[in-house]
């Protein structure tokens, strides 16, 4: 008799492949950490109770519809707010000034650009970028056909463009 992923090494196994994505796909949607870590830890949760019912296979799509149904309640009626993190800072000391200010001046454009992109496009453009997820593990993820992630992707590239073109 199959048991699904009630199995503890079967669930560790599913949570060190799921969990790291599946933090940051949430973390892409709210901009909040802690609001996403706290959200896999439910979903994983929701995933072990309902162990015997959810198969190895569906373990993933299982968990990120999870997930985003947990977020979904969660949301409030503001507008989410996103803090791009993915660019560290080097020692500022040993470079060029002027090259130290273009640079801040592009990264803050960047994050701003990122900002405005909607919440669709954001997360499908950052699972891409930062994830380096192909469409069609975009389009499993979020449940959507593979043919809505790249259009979603074609319009925050064109938005982005267009926001460079600008400076």
């Amino acid at each position: 008799m199959d048991q699904g992923v009630c199995k503890e090494e079967v669930y560790k196994s599913v949570f060190y492949s799921h969990s790291e994505r599946l933090r940051n796909f949430l973390y892409y949607k709210s901009g909040n950490l802690v609001q996403a870590e706290d959200l896999v830890q439910e979903a994983f949760s929701k995933l072990w109770q309902n162990c015997a019912s959810v198969s190895i296979e569906k373990a993933k799509s299982y968990l990120f519809t999870v997930a985003n149904n947990l977020f979904i309640n969660q949301a409030k009626k503001a507008q989410l707010t996103f803090k791009y993190l993915g660019i560290q800072k080097e020692k500022m000391d040993q470079a060029n000034p002027q090259y130290l200010m273009e640079q801040e001046e592009f990264r803050i454009r960047l994050e701003q650009a990122i900002d405005a992109l909607s919440e669709e496009q954001r997360t499908v453009y950052l699972m891409n970028r930062l994830d380096k997820m192909k469409y069609r593990e975009i389009a499993e993820a979020l449940g959507i056909s593979q043919k809505a992630v790249e259009k979603r992707m074609h319009k925050a590239l064109v938005q982005l463009r267009k926001i460079h073109k600008k400076v």
